[in-house]
Protein backbone atom coordinates (compact mmCIF):
# COMPACT_ATOMS: atom_id res chain seq x y z
CA UNK A 1 0.00 0.00 0.00
CA UNK A 2 2.77 2.43 0.92
CA UNK A 3 6.04 2.28 -0.95
CA UNK A 4 8.98 1.39 1.28
CA UNK A 5 11.65 4.10 1.20
CA UNK A 6 15.20 4.37 2.45
CA UNK A 7 16.11 7.38 4.58
CA UNK A 8 18.92 8.36 2.21
CA UNK A 9 16.52 8.48 -0.74
CA UNK A 10 14.16 11.12 0.64
CA UNK A 11 14.26 14.84 1.23
CA UNK A 12 12.92 15.42 4.77
CA UNK A 13 12.47 19.09 3.98
CA UNK A 14 10.01 18.13 1.22
CA UNK A 15 7.99 16.07 3.70
CA UNK A 16 7.81 18.96 6.12
CA UNK A 17 6.92 21.51 3.47
CA UNK A 18 4.39 19.38 1.61
CA UNK A 19 1.65 22.02 1.93
CA UNK A 20 1.33 23.86 -1.40
CA UNK A 21 1.24 27.63 -1.57
CA UNK A 22 -2.26 28.98 -1.15
CA UNK A 23 -4.08 29.86 -4.37
CA UNK A 24 -7.31 30.86 -2.64
CA UNK A 25 -6.17 34.22 -1.32
CA UNK A 26 -8.27 36.37 -3.69
CA UNK A 27 -11.44 34.39 -2.96
CA UNK A 28 -10.88 34.67 0.78
CA UNK A 29 -10.13 38.38 0.52
CA UNK A 30 -13.43 38.86 -1.28
CA UNK A 31 -15.33 37.08 1.50
CA UNK A 32 -13.55 39.09 4.19
CA UNK A 33 -14.37 42.35 2.44
CA UNK A 34 -17.99 41.38 1.94
CA UNK A 35 -18.52 40.52 5.61
CA UNK A 36 -16.69 43.66 6.73
CA UNK A 37 -18.99 45.78 4.57
CA UNK A 38 -22.31 43.93 4.84
CA UNK A 39 -22.15 42.16 8.20
CA UNK A 40 -24.96 39.76 9.04
CA UNK A 41 -26.51 40.04 5.58
CA UNK A 42 -23.36 38.56 4.05
CA UNK A 43 -23.31 35.78 6.64
CA UNK A 44 -26.86 34.73 5.79
CA UNK A 45 -25.94 34.66 2.09
CA UNK A 46 -22.86 32.54 2.67
CA UNK A 47 -24.78 30.11 4.91
CA UNK A 48 -27.18 29.51 2.03
CA UNK A 49 -24.40 29.33 -0.56
CA UNK A 50 -21.91 27.10 1.24
CA UNK A 51 -23.92 25.22 3.88
CA UNK A 52 -27.22 25.13 1.96
CA UNK A 53 -28.86 26.42 5.13
CA UNK A 54 -31.59 29.10 5.00
CA UNK A 55 -31.00 30.60 8.43
CA UNK A 56 -33.38 33.01 10.13
CA UNK A 57 -31.05 33.73 13.04
CA UNK A 58 -27.32 33.40 13.62
CA UNK A 59 -27.07 32.88 17.38
CA UNK A 60 -27.80 29.55 19.01
CA UNK A 61 -30.47 30.02 21.66
CA UNK A 62 -30.33 28.74 25.20
CA UNK A 63 -33.27 26.48 24.36
CA UNK A 64 -31.31 24.92 21.50
CA UNK A 65 -28.36 24.27 23.80
CA UNK A 66 -30.53 22.70 26.49
CA UNK A 67 -32.28 20.54 23.89
CA UNK A 68 -28.89 19.38 22.55
CA UNK A 69 -27.72 18.41 26.04
CA UNK A 70 -30.88 16.37 26.59
CA UNK A 71 -30.50 14.74 23.18
CA UNK A 72 -26.86 13.77 23.73
CA UNK A 73 -26.27 10.19 24.75
CA UNK A 74 -25.88 10.15 28.57
CA UNK A 75 -22.84 7.90 28.35
CA UNK A 76 -21.16 10.33 25.99
CA UNK A 77 -22.06 13.23 28.27
CA UNK A 78 -20.26 11.40 31.04
CA UNK A 79 -17.21 10.93 28.79
CA UNK A 80 -17.30 14.62 27.83
CA UNK A 81 -17.27 15.65 31.48
CA UNK A 82 -14.45 13.22 32.31
CA UNK A 83 -12.37 14.49 29.39
CA UNK A 84 -13.06 18.11 30.38
CA UNK A 85 -11.89 17.33 33.91
CA UNK A 86 -8.64 15.82 32.62
CA UNK A 87 -8.00 18.71 30.24
CA UNK A 88 -8.65 21.25 32.97
CA UNK A 89 -6.37 19.44 35.45
CA UNK A 90 -3.52 19.40 32.92
CA UNK A 91 -3.91 23.02 31.85
CA UNK A 92 -4.12 24.28 35.43
CA UNK A 93 -0.37 23.78 35.59
CA UNK A 94 0.13 26.28 32.77
CA UNK A 95 -1.30 29.24 34.66
CA UNK A 96 1.31 31.89 35.38
CA UNK A 97 1.52 34.91 37.63
CA UNK A 98 3.17 38.26 37.25
CA UNK A 99 6.22 39.30 39.24
CA UNK A 100 7.64 42.31 41.08
CA UNK A 101 11.32 43.27 41.32
CA UNK A 102 12.03 45.73 44.13
CA UNK A 103 15.61 44.98 45.12
CA UNK A 104 17.05 48.50 44.69
CA UNK A 105 16.09 51.63 46.65
CA UNK A 106 13.46 53.74 44.91
CA UNK A 107 12.94 51.30 42.04
CA UNK A 108 9.95 49.02 41.45
CA UNK A 109 9.51 46.98 38.25
CA UNK A 110 7.26 44.13 37.35
CA UNK A 111 5.10 42.26 34.93
CA UNK A 112 1.34 41.74 34.94
CA UNK A 113 -0.43 38.77 33.33
CA UNK A 114 -3.80 39.93 32.01
CA UNK A 115 -6.50 37.71 30.41
CA UNK A 116 -7.84 38.68 27.01
CA UNK A 117 -11.30 40.24 27.10
CA UNK A 118 -12.97 38.23 24.35
CA UNK A 119 -11.82 35.32 22.17
CA UNK A 120 -13.39 33.47 19.27
CA UNK A 121 -13.04 29.71 18.84
CA UNK A 122 -13.62 28.16 15.43
CA UNK A 123 -15.01 24.62 15.48
CA UNK A 124 -15.07 22.78 12.13
CA UNK A 125 -18.10 20.93 10.80
CA UNK A 126 -18.00 19.17 7.47
CA UNK A 127 -17.27 15.46 7.19
CA UNK A 128 -16.86 15.01 10.97
CA UNK A 129 -18.01 16.63 14.19
CA UNK A 130 -15.41 17.88 16.65
CA UNK A 131 -16.67 18.25 20.23
CA UNK A 132 -13.11 17.51 21.36
CA UNK A 133 -11.94 20.72 19.68
CA UNK A 134 -14.50 22.68 21.68
CA UNK A 135 -13.00 21.36 24.91
CA UNK A 136 -9.39 21.90 23.83
CA UNK A 137 -9.98 25.52 22.84
CA UNK A 138 -12.49 26.72 25.41
CA UNK A 139 -11.10 25.20 28.61
CA UNK A 140 -7.67 26.90 28.45
CA UNK A 141 -9.40 30.20 27.62
CA UNK A 142 -11.67 29.87 30.65
CA UNK A 143 -8.75 28.94 32.91
CA UNK A 144 -6.86 31.99 31.67
CA UNK A 145 -9.74 34.18 32.85
CA UNK A 146 -11.09 35.27 29.46
CA UNK A 147 -14.29 37.23 30.07
CA UNK A 148 -16.22 36.09 27.00
CA UNK A 149 -15.73 33.00 24.82
CA UNK A 150 -17.46 33.17 21.44
CA UNK A 151 -17.85 29.97 19.40
CA UNK A 152 -18.53 29.85 15.65
CA UNK A 153 -19.31 26.64 13.79
CA UNK A 154 -21.02 25.71 10.52
CA UNK A 155 -24.50 24.18 10.44
CA UNK A 156 -26.12 21.29 8.64
CA UNK A 157 -28.54 21.98 5.78
CA UNK A 158 -31.43 22.26 8.23
CA UNK A 159 -29.62 24.95 10.19
CA UNK A 160 -28.80 22.67 13.11
CA UNK A 161 -25.51 22.01 14.87
CA UNK A 162 -24.62 18.53 16.07
CA UNK A 163 -25.80 17.97 19.67
CA UNK A 164 -22.31 16.79 20.62
CA UNK A 165 -20.71 20.11 19.65
CA UNK A 166 -23.31 22.07 21.59
CA UNK A 167 -23.06 19.73 24.57
CA UNK A 168 -19.29 20.19 24.66
CA UNK A 169 -19.76 23.97 24.60
CA UNK A 170 -22.18 23.67 27.49
CA UNK A 171 -19.78 21.50 29.51
CA UNK A 172 -16.82 23.88 29.19
CA UNK A 173 -18.63 27.19 29.60
CA UNK A 174 -18.74 28.81 26.15
CA UNK A 175 -20.65 32.10 26.48
CA UNK A 176 -22.20 32.52 23.02
CA UNK A 177 -22.46 30.31 19.92
CA UNK A 178 -23.08 31.38 16.34
CA UNK A 179 -24.11 29.40 13.27
CA UNK A 180 -21.43 30.43 10.85
CA UNK A 181 -18.43 28.65 9.37
CA UNK A 182 -15.70 29.11 6.80
CA UNK A 183 -13.74 32.24 6.01
CA UNK A 184 -16.89 34.28 6.67
CA UNK A 185 -16.84 33.17 10.31
CA UNK A 186 -13.27 34.39 10.70
CA UNK A 187 -14.27 37.71 9.13
CA UNK A 188 -17.19 38.08 11.52
CA UNK A 189 -14.94 37.49 14.53
CA UNK A 190 -12.24 39.84 13.25
CA UNK A 191 -14.45 42.76 12.18
CA UNK A 192 -17.63 42.20 14.17
CA UNK A 193 -21.13 42.31 12.68
CA UNK A 194 -24.54 43.49 13.86
CA UNK A 195 -24.89 40.22 15.79
CA UNK A 196 -21.41 38.80 16.30
CA UNK A 197 -19.03 40.82 18.49
CA UNK A 198 -15.46 41.51 17.45
CA UNK A 199 -12.91 39.44 19.36
CA UNK A 200 -9.30 39.95 20.40
CA UNK A 201 -8.03 36.53 19.30
CA UNK A 202 -9.21 33.70 17.04
CA UNK A 203 -8.23 30.09 17.72
CA UNK A 204 -9.17 26.71 16.34
CA UNK A 205 -8.49 24.59 13.24
CA UNK A 206 -10.30 24.70 9.91
CA UNK A 207 -10.01 24.06 6.21
CA UNK A 208 -7.73 25.95 3.81
CA UNK A 209 -10.18 28.85 3.55
CA UNK A 210 -10.33 29.23 7.32
CA UNK A 211 -6.54 29.05 7.60
CA UNK A 212 -6.07 31.66 4.88
CA UNK A 213 -8.67 33.95 6.48
CA UNK A 214 -6.86 33.72 9.81
CA UNK A 215 -3.60 34.60 8.12
CA UNK A 216 -5.14 37.66 6.46
CA UNK A 217 -6.79 39.08 9.60
CA UNK A 218 -3.72 38.56 11.79
CA UNK A 219 -2.62 41.92 13.11
CA UNK A 220 -6.16 43.19 13.41
CA UNK A 221 -6.67 40.34 15.86
CA UNK A 222 -4.31 37.73 17.22
CA UNK A 223 -4.50 34.08 16.11
CA UNK A 224 -3.20 30.84 17.56
CA UNK A 225 -1.48 29.44 14.46
CA UNK A 226 -1.93 28.64 10.78
CA UNK A 227 -2.74 24.96 11.11
CA UNK A 228 -2.64 22.73 8.06
CA UNK A 229 -3.75 19.13 7.53
CA UNK A 230 -2.96 16.86 10.45
CA UNK A 231 0.07 14.56 10.63
CA UNK A 232 1.57 11.77 12.68
CA UNK A 233 5.09 10.40 12.66
CA UNK A 234 5.70 7.06 14.36
CA UNK A 235 9.10 5.70 15.35
CA UNK A 236 8.90 1.94 15.93
CA UNK A 237 11.34 -0.80 16.90
CA UNK A 238 10.85 -4.57 17.09
CA UNK A 239 8.90 -4.23 20.33
CA UNK A 240 6.09 -2.45 18.46
CA UNK A 241 2.89 -4.25 17.53
CA UNK A 242 2.36 -3.79 13.76
CA UNK A 243 -1.40 -3.80 14.22
CA UNK A 244 -1.15 -0.92 16.71
CA UNK A 245 1.13 1.10 14.43
CA UNK A 246 -1.12 0.59 11.41
CA UNK A 247 -4.19 1.54 13.43
CA UNK A 248 -2.53 4.78 14.53
CA UNK A 249 -1.51 5.62 10.97
CA UNK A 250 -5.06 5.01 9.75
CA UNK A 251 -6.45 7.11 12.61
CA UNK A 252 -4.53 10.02 11.17
CA UNK A 253 -5.31 9.20 7.55
CA UNK A 254 -9.08 9.19 8.07
CA UNK A 255 -9.05 12.93 8.93
CA UNK A 256 -8.82 13.97 5.28
CA UNK A 257 -6.95 13.18 2.09
CA UNK A 258 -4.25 15.74 2.91
CA UNK A 259 -3.39 14.17 6.30
CA UNK A 260 0.04 12.53 6.56
CA UNK A 261 1.01 9.26 8.26
CA UNK A 262 4.73 8.46 8.45
CA UNK A 263 6.55 5.46 9.94
CA UNK A 264 10.28 5.48 10.66
CA UNK A 265 11.84 2.16 11.63
CA UNK A 266 15.14 0.34 11.48
CA UNK A 267 13.30 -2.99 11.21
CA UNK A 268 12.39 -4.30 7.75
CA UNK A 269 10.23 -6.87 9.52
CA UNK A 270 8.16 -4.16 11.22
CA UNK A 271 7.91 -2.13 8.02
CA UNK A 272 6.52 -5.07 6.03
CA UNK A 273 4.16 -6.14 8.81
CA UNK A 274 2.75 -2.63 9.20
CA UNK A 275 2.16 -2.35 5.47
CA UNK A 276 0.27 -5.64 5.54
CA UNK A 277 -1.82 -4.47 8.50
CA UNK A 278 -2.67 -1.22 6.75
CA UNK A 279 -4.23 -3.16 3.88
CA UNK A 280 -6.23 -5.38 6.24
CA UNK A 281 -7.52 -2.65 8.52
CA UNK A 282 -8.32 -0.14 5.79
CA UNK A 283 -11.03 -2.36 4.31
CA UNK A 284 -12.97 -2.24 7.59
CA UNK A 285 -13.12 1.56 7.93
CA UNK A 286 -16.27 3.55 7.11
CA UNK A 287 -13.96 6.36 5.94
CA UNK A 288 -11.73 3.98 3.96
CA UNK A 289 -11.90 6.07 0.80
CA UNK A 290 -10.53 9.16 2.56
CA UNK A 291 -7.95 7.16 4.52
CA UNK A 292 -6.84 5.28 1.42
CA UNK A 293 -6.30 8.47 -0.57
CA UNK A 294 -4.40 9.99 2.34
CA UNK A 295 -2.03 7.02 2.58
CA UNK A 296 -1.55 6.94 -1.17
CA UNK A 297 -0.75 10.65 -1.33
CA UNK A 298 1.07 11.38 1.92
CA UNK A 299 1.81 8.04 3.59
CA UNK A 300 5.45 7.03 4.08
CA UNK A 301 7.28 4.02 5.53
CA UNK A 302 10.97 4.88 5.78
CA UNK A 303 13.80 2.55 6.79
CA UNK A 304 16.51 4.17 8.91
CA UNK A 305 19.84 2.95 10.29
CA UNK A 306 18.92 3.29 13.97
CA UNK A 307 16.43 4.77 16.41
CA UNK A 308 18.77 7.69 16.95
CA UNK A 309 18.78 8.37 13.20
CA UNK A 310 14.99 8.14 13.26
CA UNK A 311 14.80 10.86 15.90
CA UNK A 312 17.30 12.94 13.93
CA UNK A 313 15.07 12.70 10.86
CA UNK A 314 11.96 13.38 12.94
CA UNK A 315 13.54 16.55 14.31
CA UNK A 316 13.97 17.80 10.75
CA UNK A 317 10.37 17.00 9.86
CA UNK A 318 9.11 18.45 13.19
CA UNK A 319 5.81 16.55 13.19
CA UNK A 320 2.58 17.62 14.80
CA UNK A 321 2.23 14.26 16.58
CA UNK A 322 5.20 12.00 17.36
CA UNK A 323 4.66 8.46 18.64
CA UNK A 324 7.62 6.60 20.12
CA UNK A 325 6.45 3.00 19.82
CA UNK A 326 9.70 1.60 21.18
CA UNK A 327 10.81 -0.50 24.11
CA UNK A 328 12.40 2.42 25.98
CA UNK A 329 10.58 5.59 24.87
CA UNK A 330 11.86 7.77 27.69
CA UNK A 331 15.43 7.08 26.54
CA UNK A 332 14.59 8.80 23.24
CA UNK A 333 12.49 11.61 24.65
CA UNK A 334 15.54 13.59 25.71
CA UNK A 335 16.83 13.88 22.14
CA UNK A 336 13.47 14.86 20.64
CA UNK A 337 13.74 18.57 19.83
CA UNK A 338 10.85 19.33 17.53
CA UNK A 339 7.38 17.83 17.90
CA UNK A 340 4.00 19.28 18.79
CA UNK A 341 3.13 16.45 21.18
CA UNK A 342 4.98 13.24 21.99
CA UNK A 343 3.25 9.92 22.76
CA UNK A 344 5.43 7.47 24.66
CA UNK A 345 5.26 3.70 24.37
CA UNK A 346 2.97 1.19 22.72
CA UNK A 347 -0.08 2.04 24.81
CA UNK A 348 -0.26 5.80 24.27
CA UNK A 349 -2.07 6.19 20.95
CA UNK A 350 -2.55 9.65 19.53
CA UNK A 351 -6.32 9.29 20.00
CA UNK A 352 -5.73 9.29 23.76
CA UNK A 353 -4.35 12.81 23.47
CA UNK A 354 -6.92 13.87 20.89
CA UNK A 355 -9.81 13.31 23.23
CA UNK A 356 -9.17 12.44 26.81
CA UNK A 357 -5.79 12.50 28.53
CA UNK A 358 -5.37 16.23 29.09
CA UNK A 359 -2.65 17.78 26.89
CA UNK A 360 -4.01 20.01 24.15
CA UNK A 361 -4.61 18.61 20.68
CA UNK A 362 -4.37 21.97 18.89
CA UNK A 363 -0.78 21.63 17.71
CA UNK A 364 1.66 23.19 15.22
CA UNK A 365 1.78 21.46 11.83
CA UNK A 366 4.06 21.41 8.75
CA UNK A 367 7.28 21.88 10.68
CA UNK A 368 6.02 24.74 12.82
CA UNK A 369 6.88 22.68 15.91
CA UNK A 370 10.41 24.01 15.35
CA UNK A 371 9.31 27.38 16.71
CA UNK A 372 5.79 27.19 18.14
CA UNK A 373 3.90 25.36 20.85
CA UNK A 374 0.60 23.60 21.53
CA UNK A 375 -2.39 25.75 22.39
CA UNK A 376 -2.54 26.44 26.12
CA UNK A 377 -3.53 28.86 28.83
CA UNK A 378 -0.70 31.22 27.93
CA UNK A 379 -2.29 31.75 24.50
CA UNK A 380 -5.20 33.56 26.14
CA UNK A 381 -3.30 36.10 28.21
CA UNK A 382 -1.12 39.08 27.45
CA UNK A 383 1.67 40.52 29.54
CA UNK A 384 2.25 44.12 30.51
CA UNK A 385 5.38 45.48 32.15
CA UNK A 386 5.59 48.41 34.54
CA UNK A 387 8.31 50.40 36.29
CA UNK A 388 8.64 53.11 38.93
CA UNK A 389 11.74 55.25 39.74
CA UNK A 390 11.84 57.74 42.55
CA UNK A 391 13.48 61.13 41.96
CA UNK A 392 16.62 59.98 43.73
CA UNK A 393 16.81 56.74 41.72
CA UNK A 394 16.46 58.53 38.38
CA UNK A 395 19.01 61.15 39.33
CA UNK A 396 21.66 58.45 39.74
CA UNK A 397 21.22 57.14 36.18
CA UNK A 398 19.92 60.12 34.19
CA UNK A 399 23.33 60.86 32.67
CA UNK A 400 23.69 57.26 31.48
CA UNK A 401 20.21 57.32 29.95
CA UNK A 402 21.01 60.60 28.20
CA UNK A 403 24.31 59.26 26.83
CA UNK A 404 22.58 56.19 25.41
CA UNK A 405 19.93 58.37 23.76
CA UNK A 406 22.52 60.70 22.21
CA UNK A 407 24.42 57.75 20.75
CA UNK A 408 21.20 56.90 18.91
CA UNK A 409 20.81 60.47 17.74
CA UNK A 410 17.68 61.04 19.82
CA UNK A 411 18.39 64.25 21.71
CA UNK A 412 14.77 64.71 22.83
CA UNK A 413 15.00 61.35 24.54
CA UNK A 414 18.15 62.51 26.32
CA UNK A 415 16.52 65.76 27.35
CA UNK A 416 13.50 63.97 28.80
CA UNK A 417 15.82 62.35 31.35
CA UNK A 418 18.06 65.33 32.17
CA UNK A 419 15.47 68.12 32.23
CA UNK A 420 14.08 66.80 35.47
CA UNK A 421 17.30 67.85 37.22
CA UNK A 422 17.88 71.19 35.54
CA UNK A 423 16.69 74.62 36.65
CA UNK A 424 16.47 76.54 33.37
CA UNK A 425 15.74 80.26 33.44
CA UNK A 426 13.07 81.12 30.89
CA UNK A 427 12.15 84.60 29.64
CA UNK A 428 8.62 84.28 30.97
CA UNK A 429 10.02 83.57 34.40
CA UNK A 430 12.16 86.78 34.47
Amino acid sequence: MIKLLMAGDIDPQAIRDRQPASKIGPAVEEILGDVKKNGDEALFRYALRFDKAALTNLEVTQEEIEAAVKKTDPEFMSVLKAAAKNIEAYHQHQKSNGFIVADKPGIVMGQRVIPLDRVGIYIPGGTASYPSTVLMNAIPARLAGVKEIIMVTPTDKDGSISPERLAAAYVCGVNRIFKVGGAQAIAALAYGTQTIPKVDKIVGPGNAYVAEAKRLVYGLVDIDMIAGPSEVLIIADDSANPAFVAADMLAQAEHDVEAASILLTASKKIADAVNKELKLQLTKLPRKEIAGQSLEKNGRIILVESLEKAVELSNIIAPEHLELCVEEPFALLGIVRHAGSVFLGNYSPEALGDYFAGPNHTLPTHGAARFSSPLGVEAFVKKSSYLYYSKEALEKVQAQVALFAKKEGLTAHANSATIRFENPTREEDV
